[in-house]
C-alpha cells in the first residue's frame, strides 16, 4: 500500500498496494480495528465458485446462495439521500462534546453497519480541517454496504504534528496489510485529509488559498471575535444551495422544490455558528499550520506515487483552485483519473448530487482483490442511482422517445412489455446496435423497472479505458454504462457470465454498426464468426434475437466517418485515437472488421419514437453438439441474424400504424392521462 489521496482537492480516492517502509507503532492498539475485522470475518459464508455444466438445479442454488450472501440485488436500497448537512453538524457537535482529550483514533460509524458483500475492501477516511471524521456522513450507509469503513478522529485539542499523523495512518495500513495481504485498502482524503493521506507526493496550492492571508489575522484576532470566523469561512468552503438541496426529492414541482430549499437553507444557516465549537481558534490555527507543513512535504513526494488515484475536483471551489490542481496532478501522476464537478464547491462530499460510491463504480475502481474483476467485482445499481439516472439525468430523453417495448411469448404471440423474456438465466440478447448506442438507456431502465434484471452489456474495451480522458473529465455516458453492467467484450468474460447464469447483451456488429455511415441505419455488420452460438450451446443458454427501430426519427447523421476522413485535422484525430485503441477484430476482413472509432456529427430531429421487439426465445439447452459442429453452429448463427433483420422490418412496417408516433400526439395523451401514463402504440 498505501493509496494516494491528494491535497488540496476536495476529495481524493485511491486503491492499490505499496509497501509501507516504516514499522508498526506500539501505540496502535485500537480495539475498533480488530473488532471490525472480526465482525466481517465472522460473517463469512462458504460459496461455490464453480458448478457442473449439466446440473442446472445446483447452478441455480449456487447463484441464489451467492446473491443472498452478498445481499445485493438490483435496485437495493443503499440509504443514500436520507442524511443532510444538519446531521453533519449534529454529529460533529456530539463528537466534539464527548472528546476526552486523547490522541487521534479510528472509529467505525454506526450507520455504516456491516458490509454485505464478500471480502469487502477497507476504506479509511481522513478528515478535513475540522478533524471530526464525520465528513462522509452523507455516504456512510451507501459505502458501508460494500466497504468496511473507518474514520480518523483528531480531537480538538490534539497537537500531534503532521509527521505523527502520517505515522498513525501508515501503521494502521501496514497492520491491515499484514492481516490480509490481498485485501484492497482505499483512502478517502477530504481537503486537509487528502494531504495527510500517507503524505502522498502531490504539489499543492496552499500558497494560492484565501486562507493564507487569514493566518496572521487569526493569530492577532482576539478570541472573543473568533465566532465570526465560521461565517467568513462558509463563503469560501462550499455552496450553501448545494448543501441545502441534499435530500430534497427530485419529483417535486418547482414551487414545492423552492419552498423545500428555502426551508432547508433557513434551518441550516444558524448551524454555522457551531463551527466555532467544532473548530476553535487555536485548533484552526494549528490545522492551517499542519496544512502548510503537509503541502511542503507532498511537493517533494510526487515521484513516489504508484497507486491508482482518483481526483474529485470542484469547479466552484472558492477555498482552493481545485481545477488548476487537477490539471497539474493529472499530468504529473502516473496512474491518475479525474472526475470534475463544475457546479460544486469545496465541501464536495457534503453537497447535493455527489454520490461517492457511484463515482467509484463509474470509473471501475471498486475491487475486492489485487486486480479488478469485471464479472465478480461488479456492484448492481442501487435504488438511488436508478432514480438519479432515469428520473433526473435521462428523464427528458425518455419522455421525448417514449419507447414502446415488446417481447414474444413461446407460442409466438407478441405482447407489450417483457413477459416473453425468461425470468432466469443464462440468457443472451443478440441484436442491432443503434447509432451511438442511444438505445441502451431505455433498455436498461425497462429491464430494471419491470423485471429487476441487470443486463450485462458486452462493450468495446475503449469505453473502459482512460487514455482519452482529460483533467476536467466530468461524469459521462461511459460511467453510466459501467454502472449499469457494461464490461469489456471478450470470450472469457462471456464464459464467466454464462457460468453464473446472468443476462448478457451482445452486439455482433460492434463499433462498425454503432458508428455506421450515412444510409446504413438498420444494416447489420456481423462477421462470419458464430463463436457465441457455440459457447451458448455449451451452457444451455436461451438466445433472444432483438431489434430496435427509431434512430432515423430522432437523429440525422450530418458528417460520417467517410466525410471526416476527408477533413484535415479530423482525419489526423481519427487516426491517432484508433492507433492507440484496442483492436477487437483484426482477423476480420472487409467492412465487418472495420472497427475504427470516430464521433458522428449529428443533428436532432423533432423526435419520433423508439420501438423494441425481443423475438421468440431460442433454447440452446441440449444442443451441446454445436460446440464441435461448426457447420450447424453457423446455421443457428445465420438464423439469429435473419430473425434480427425480420424484427426490424416488422417494426419499421408496424410503426406506420402507431397513432402516437408523433411527439405531439404523445404529449397530448400524457397531458390528458398524466405524464407517468404509458402511451399506447400499434396493435402487434
Amino acid at each position: 500500500m498505501p493509496v494516494a489521496a491528494l491535497h488540496p482537492l476536495p476529495a481524493v480516492v485511491g486503491a492499490g498496494y505499496r509497501r509501507v517502509r516504516r514499522q508498526a507503532r506500539s501505540a496502535l492498539r485500537a480495539s475498533s480495528l480488530e473488532a471490525s475485522a472480526v465482525a466481517v470475518n465472522g460473517a463469512a459464508v462458504e460459496r461455490k465458485e464453480k458448478v457442473k455444466e449439466d446440473d442446472d438445479k445446483a447452478a441455480d442454488v449456487a447463484v441464489k446462495e451467492e446473491m443472498k450472501w452478498r445481499g445485493l440485488e438490483a435496485l437495493y436500497d443503499d440509504g443514500f439521500g436520507g442524511v443532510t448537512v444538519k446531521d453533519y453538524f449534529a454529529a460533529a457537535k456530539a463528537v466534539v462534546a464527548g472528546d476526552d482529550g486523547g490522541p487521534p483514533r479510528w472509529f467505525c460509524p454506526v450507520d455504516c453497519g456491516r458490509p454485505t458483500v464478500d471480502d469487502a475492501p477497507l476504506l479509511l477516511f481522513l478528515p478535513g480541517t475540522d478533524g471530526v471524521g464525520m465528513g462522509l456522513i452523507l455516504h456512510h450507509k451507501s459505502l458501508g454496504k460494500v466497504f468496511e469503513v473507518r474514520c480518523l478522529h483528531i480531537p480538538v485539542n490534539d497537537r500531534t504534528p503532521f509527521e505523527g499523523l502520517q505515522q498513525i495512518v501508515e501503521k494502521s495500513i501496514k497492520h491491515e496489510h499484514d492481516l490480509s495481504p490481498n485485501r484492497p485498502i482505499y483512502i478517502v482524503g477530504d481537503s486537509f485529509g487528502g494531504c495527510l493521506a500517507i503524505a502522498v507526493a502531490a504539489p499543492t496550492s496552499f500558497a494560492k488559498t484565501p486562507l493564507q492571508p487569514i493566518l496572521p489575522l487569526l493569530e492577532s484576532m482576539p478570541s472573543e471575535f473568533h465566532v465570526t470566523v465560521p461565517y467568513l469561512l462558509s463563503f469560501v468552503m462550499g455552496d450553501p444551495l448545494k448543501m441545502a438541496a441534499v435530500s430534497i426529492e427530485n419529483n417535486l414541482s418547482p414551487p414545492e422544490t423552492l419552498q423545500k430549499l428555502s426551508d432547508s437553507l433557513t434551518s441550516m444557516l444558524p448551524l454555522l455558528s457551531e463551527l466555532a465549537d467544532i473548530i476553535p481558534r487555536d485548533t484552526l490555527l494549528w490545522k492551517l499550520k499542519l496544512l502548510k507543513t503537509g503541502a511542503a512535504y507532498a511537493n517533494s513526494r510526487l515521484h513516489a506515487v504508484q497507486a491508482e488515484v482518483l481526483l474529485l475536483a470542484s469547479g466552484k471551489d472558492n477555498l482552493l483552485p481545485s481545477g488548476d490542481e487537477a490539471d497539474r496532478l493529472f499530468k504529473a501522476l502516473k496512474n491518475c483519473r479525474v472526475r470534475y464537478f463544475k457546479d460544486n464547491g469545496h465541501t464536495l462530499l457534503l453537497e447535493d448530487g455527489v454520490n461517492l460510491l457511484s463515482v467509484i463504480k463509474g470509473v471501475n475502481m471498486y475491487r475486492r482483490g489485487r486486480q479488478r474483476d469485471f464479472v465478480t467485482d461488479y456492484l448492481p445499481p442501487t435504488l438511488s442511482e436508478f432514480k438519479q439516472t432515469f428520473d433526473v439525468d435521462h428523464k427528458l430523453f425518455h419522455l421525448a422517445l417514449s419507447p414502446a417495448m415488446m417481447s414474444t411469448l413461446k407460442n409466438g404471440k407478441i405482447v407489450r412489455g417483457l413477459a416473453g423474456v425468461p425470468d432466469k438465466g443464462p440468457v443472451l440478447f443478440v441484436g442491432y446496435h443503434v447509432l451511438m448506442g442511444i438505445e441502451l438507456g431505455p433498455l436498461y431502465e425497462e429491464f430494471l423497472k419491470e423485471k429487476k434484471t441487470i443486463v450485462r452489456g458486452m462493450a468495446h474495451p475503449f469505453l473502459f479505458g482512460k487514455k482519452f480522458e482529460s483533467s476536467r473529465q466530468e461524469l459521462s455516458r461511459f460511467d453510466t454504462v459501467s454502472m449499469y453492467g457494461g464490461l469489456p467484450v471478450s470470450p472469457i468474460n462471456m464464459y464467466r457470465l454464462f457460468e453464473r447464469n446472468e443476462f448478457v447483451l451482445l452486439y455482433p456488429g460492434g463499433v462498425r454498426e454503432a458508428l455506421h455511415r450515412k444510409g446504413e441505419e438498420y444494416k447489420l455488420f456481423w462477421p462470419d464468426q458464430p463463436e457465441f452460438v457455440r459457447m451458448a450451446a455449451r451452457f444451455g443458454v436461451t438466445i433472444i434475437p432483438f431489434g430496435c427501430v427509431g434512430e432515423d426519427d430522432v437523429l440525422e447523421l450530418v458528417l460520417d466517418y467517410n466525410d471526416q476522413k476527408n477533413i484535415p485535422g479530423l482525419r489526423e484525430w481519427i487516426e491517432s485515437i484508433n492507433k492507440e485503441a484496442n483492436r477487437v477484430r483484426d482477423t476480420v476482413r472487409g467492412e465487418d472488421g472495420n472497427q475504427d472509432m470516430y464521433l458522428p456529427a449529428v443533428l436532432p430531429k423533432v423526435p419520433g419514437r423508439f420501438y423494441y421487439l425481443f423475438g421468440k426465445p431460442i433454447e440452446m439447452k441440449g444442443m451441446t453438439n454445436l460446440v464441435r459442429d461448426r457447420k450447424r453452429a453457423n446455421e443457428v448463427y445465420l438464423r439469429i441474424k435473419s430473425e434480427v433483420e425480420e424484427i426490424m422490418s416488422y417494426l419499421k412496417r408496424k410503426r406506420e400504424e402507431d397513432p402516437y408516433r408523433s411527439i405531439a400526439q404523445r404529449a397530448l395523451y400524457q397531458a390528458t392521462w398524466g405524464i407517468s401514463a404509458q402511451v399506447p402504440t400499434f396493435e402487434p
